[in-house]
């Protein structure tokens, strides 16, 4: 039984429906992921992974820089679908915080998923506008890890707080690996979000670690034999 939602990122359009091993609760996007998917026009890469989506939750994200901007494409955005929630980054390019652009969509009751999440702090400083809202709070838990900073114990004080005063969800982004699905249920996060190779990958959970041994020794062997590799 599944502790938590397990969310496909940065899927292709050609990709949904694809047998993945498990089933998929909701999708997220952002434009570093488009542009790698090859996407030209945002507005209509984003309306197929709607009609793809089966109206599991979708988060979209906004790209512009400055406040008027943003909260403009996040009704666009949220415009698309029941099912949308535009991610917002934490801060402007700047450093500034977006939490004028939080509280207007708030008021306007778009569904929001705040992204590029580190630390406490900045957990905090939002917390205030979302605590009434189902939002969700994307920590970025594989570039923590990336710093040599243990994610494991921030995510833990993260969901502590966040699970104590609010009722957004948290949402562990950024894996680096499969076994990051276990550490997400550890830490209690809500959801987990994963590009299709490490999702794939979880179908080894259960294999025995004497076999994956030998399987790992019989592709060196075969690799060189193929290669003809003589000394």
């Amino acid at each position: 039984m599944k502790k938590i939602k397990l969310y496909a990122d940065g899927l292709n359009p050609s990709d949904f429906g694809k047998d993945l091993g498990v089933d998929i609760d909701g999708y997220t996007f952002n434009p570093s992921l488009f542009k790698k998917n090859g996407a030209k026009d945002y507005l209509d890469y984003s309306k197929k992974i709607l009609e793809k989506s089966e109206n599991k939750p979708v988060s979209l994200e906004v790209f512009a820089d400055d406040e008027i901007n943003m909260i403009k494409q996040a009704k666009i955005l949220s415009r698309l679908g029941k099912n949308v929630y535009v991610k917002i980054p934490i801060t402007f390019t700047n450093k500034t915080f977006t939490t004028e652009v939080l509280k207007e969509l708030v008021k306007e009751k778009v569904q929001l998923n705040i992204t590029a999440l580190f630390t406490i702090e900045q957990i905090n400083k939002i917390l205030p506008i979302l605590e009434n809202t189902n939002s969700i709070l994307s920590v970025f838990a594989g570039r923590i890890f990336d710093c040599g900073i243990n994610a494991i114990e921030i995510m833990k004080n993260i969901n502590d707080k966040v699970h104590k005063t609010t009722k957004c969800k948290t949402l562990w982004a950024s894996p680096r690996m499969s076994y990051d699905y276990l550490n997400a249920i550890t830490t209690k996060t809500d959801i987990i979000t994963m590009q299709a190779s490490q999702i794939e990958k979880m179908k080894l959970f259960k294999k025995s670690l004497d076999q994956y041994s030998l399987e790992t020794i019989k592709t060196f062997y075969e690799d060189a034999r193929s290669c003809n590799y003589k000394l």
